[in-house]
């Protein structure tokens, strides 16, 4: 076995250094051809590239897959990166779409103010509401107009299409507003066209009821709710609502005015009225005890 080891690295050996020599002259022709500065010598070296370079797309195939993908993954990032900026852009322009759509609601409520008909004697301040009051047992809203405004106890307030209450307490720089729909609220009213006196008292509901009707037979439902300016408390002819009937048959009051988006009111100087002092003045006529608490209301500037 030794012998056989022996003579078969014997063989090989010159049979490698032969093979060196001749892969060394190969190389060493090979790079004599391609420094030959001759036109054979370069129609052989065209022919050899010709002959060899196109084979060898086979070689170059993996590597241009790789820049495909490179390339493929860059334009995936950017992609992504441009998707980001979008959403962002989204967001910012969904933000001011909500802001231009409060922008387009604060105008429409506005302009109602603007388009209410009123007596060409009456003036008004227009004031926004701040807060309400949040009980269940207690319907008003707290504006941003007080006495510096010339604002006086019991004048009616206005949204841009019906009547919604009247001042019940006025601080210098706030004034409380007692809807319609409060307990506390009496208004004198008249249905048209029948011409029927009405009372319109508040339960906490959204369609108050309606006391002391006459005769509920000349009335029918979507029949116009005014006031009467009976006692001299509201201006007369401010639009109520309209009449409605209830499951159980009893004639309510549906309120023009939109109690669930309150923004801006609309409160009316009646400069003909009588300036309430004391709650006893909305009920008391002149001629009973008490009736003091109605006094001539000071002449307001028309600046409406």
């Amino acid at each position: 076995m030794a012998q056989d080891r022996g003579s078969s690295e014997d063989f090989t050996r010159p049979l490698k250094r032969l093979l060196l020599v001749v892969l060394a002259l190969c190389f060493i022709s090979l790079f004599l051809v391609w420094r030959i500065d001759s036109p054979r010598v370069e129609r052989f070296r065209a022919q050899i590239v010709d002959s060899v370079v196109p084979r060898m797309d086979w070689a170059m195939a993996p590597v241009t897959a790789t820049v495909r993908i490179l390339r493929n993954f860059q334009s995936y990032q950017s992609i992504h990166e441009q998707n980001q900026e979008l959403r962002s852009e989204l967001r910012k322009m969904t933000a001011w779409k909500e802001a231009a759509l409060q922008l387009r609601q604060e105008n429409a409520r506005l302009r109602d103010l603007n388009n209410v008909r009123l007596d060409p004697r009456l003036t008004f301040v227009t004031g926004v509401v701040m807060a309400d009051s949040g009980s269940p047992f207690r319907q008003s809203v707290l504006i941003n107009v007080g006495s510096r405004d010339g604002i006086v106890d019991g004048w009616a307030t206005m949204d841009g299409i019906g009547l919604v209450g009247r001042i019940a307490g006025v601080g210098p720089n706030t004034s409380r507003v007692i809807l319609l729909t409060d307990t506390a609220s009496r208004i004198p009213a008249e249905i048209l066209p029948s011409g029927q006196r009405v009372l319109i008292a508040g339960d906490n509901t959204a369609a108050p009821p309606i006391d002391f009707l006459e005769n509920p037979d000349q009335v029918r439902p979507g029949d116009s709710i005014v006031t009467t300016g009976d006692g001299e408390v509201f201006p007369p002819g401010l639009l109520i609502g309209k009449v409605t009937q209830d499951p159980g048959g009893r004639l309510r009051a549906r309120l023009a005015a939109d109690y669930e988006r309150l923004e801006f009111l609309r409160v009316l100087r009646d400069h003909g009225a009588r300036r309430v002092t004391q709650p006893s003045g909305l009920i008391l006529p002149q001629d009973l005890p008490g009736s003091d608490a109605l006094l001539p209301a000071p002449a307001e500037p028309n600046d409406g």
